[in-house]
């Protein structure tokens, strides 16, 4: 097993969205209950590379295993002050869970999010999300507040941990 990160390219969009799509049914990972298309997909991908957000894909030989990227943590058009905060998401076949693919992807991210002049990377995670928790703190993320019961899903209400990383030292 070789785990590479790479740019996502629109052959890949398929892939990512069976990844995205995986776990939406059984678990509260993501709170939503309506399935990504790939046409859905690849127009947000289109337009996370339109400005000059990174669209990460780990794959271990020609099968995609992962993929991650960043958008704006609130709104830095209409507030600013934001505009040195990003918020990632990483999702990773659950077969490959354990494996460093995750890690990688993260990792990957991270770099791309500093060179692009990035201060801070926060995670938004459900409260259940142990594991995920647990790989945040490993890379260096804090928990630096839980909002209670601001989502439902599976007819149950739903914490949101924060998490954060500064990613230089100004």
């Amino acid at each position: 097993m070789e785990i590479r990160v790479r740019d996502a390219v629109a052959g890949d969009v398929a892939a990512m969205t069976t990844i995205h799509n995986a776990l939406l049914e059984t678990t509260t990972i993501e709170w939503t209950d309506d399935a990504h298309t790939v046409e859905e997909r690849l127009a947000w991908q289109r337009s996370q590379q339109a400005v000059g957000r990174p669209v990460l894909v780990a794959v271990d030989g020609d099968q995609l295993i992962g993929w991650a990227s960043y958008g704006d943590f609130r709104d830095s058009h209409r507030w600013p002050g934001y505009r040195f905060t990003v918020e990632h998401s990483v999702h990773v076949d659950q077969r490959w869970w354990g494996r460093g693919a995750g890690r990688a992807l993260l990792l990957a991210l991270m770099d791309r999010a500093r060179a692009a002049g990035a201060h801070v990377m926060v995670a938004g995670i459900d409260g259940d999300n142990t594991e995920s928790i647990v790989f945040h703190e490993r890379l260096g993320f804090q928990t630096v507040g839980r909002l209670h019961e601001i989502g439902r899903k599976h007819d149950r209400w739903l914490d949101l941990v924060l998490m954060q990383r500064s990613l230089d030292q100004r």
